[in-house]
């Protein structure tokens, strides 16, 4: 089931397109990662399909109806985002963060209802870090920071949740327990996640679906066999790469790799 997906999206600044021509579906209640060396259009199309900039031609389209079109508030109780890197929470505690991820839902003078703490506190507990909630979120480590950002998005309640590159600046504990977080809500509540990642075994080991571009535009598109191959990194990163299986989870895996040099 697809309930996301782009037609002929052109994505530009300027006269420069990014993303060009391109028709690529999220499948819905799956793990979808973006790869692709940088400049390729990765975060060009996350910010595109959550409407954080426009696009120039084509169209986005989210149950049937233009993304473009769509009533602002109407539109984040269906998707969240959280950006590469998040603008600074300085002088919030981690409660008043997540409880701006309640905004779409409120009215009148914005006060917050018994629901929207009630979210709150789920969010808050989903993520572990209800410990947190009345320490400032400058004071948190880098992963519990990051899991206080997913916690907000978590507050819009929304079916679909985007991450660019959620795992930057975090050391290999950090990385791995943002990521495990992130797998459990899509087994155990049925989010659907798309993300950005640079770590192609982190892709590989927890994607159901990875779109590999190259020039803003899709090389391969499909599960982690299709795409974690010699041949598509070959033209997605200009590398040799030596594809074997991880053992714990059977998936393949980038073992080693050698540039290739042009003539």
């Amino acid at each position: 089931m697809v309930r996301l997906y782009t037609d002929e999206l052109n994505i530009g600044y300027g006269e420069r397109l990014i993303v060009k021509n391109l028709s690529v579906s999220f499948p819905d209640q799956k793990i979808t990662t973006i790869i692709g060396a940088n400049g390729c259009g990765k975060s060009t199309l996350l910010k595109a399909a959550t409407r954080i900039i426009s696009h120039q031609s084509g169209s986005i389209l989210l149950d049937g109806e233009l993304i473009s079109k769509e009533n602002t508030k109407v539109l984040a109780r269906k998707m969240a985002i959280l950006p590469q890197s998040p603008e600074s929470a300085n002088g919030l505690t981690v409660g008043e963060l997540v409880s701006y991820g309640r905004f779409p839902y409120q009215t009148g003078f914005g006060r917050l209802s018994k629901k929207d703490y009630e979210v709150i506190d789920w969010a808050l507990e989903v993520t572990g870090t209800s410990e947190f909630k009345y320490r400032p979120v400058d004071a948190l480590s880098g992963g519990q920071r990051q899991r206080v950002w997913i916690a907000m998005a978590l507050a819009q309640e929304t079916d679909i949740i985007f991450l660019d590159e959620p795992t930057t600046y975090l050391d290999m504990a950090h990385q791995l327990e943002v990521l495990e977080l992130l797998q459990k809500l899509n087994l155990e509540q049925g989010r659907t996640i798309v993300m950005v990642l640079h770590d192609l075994n982190q892709a590989a080991r927890f994607a159901d679906y990875i779109i590999a571009l190259k020039d803003g535009e899709v090389v391969k598109a499909g599960n982690c066999e299709e795409v974690i191959s010699h041949g598509v990194l070959k033209q997605v990163f200009q590398i040799d790469a030596e594809i074997g299986r991880d053992p714990r989870t059977g998936k393949p895996m980038c073992c080693t790799y050698n540039l290739i040099k042009g003539d």
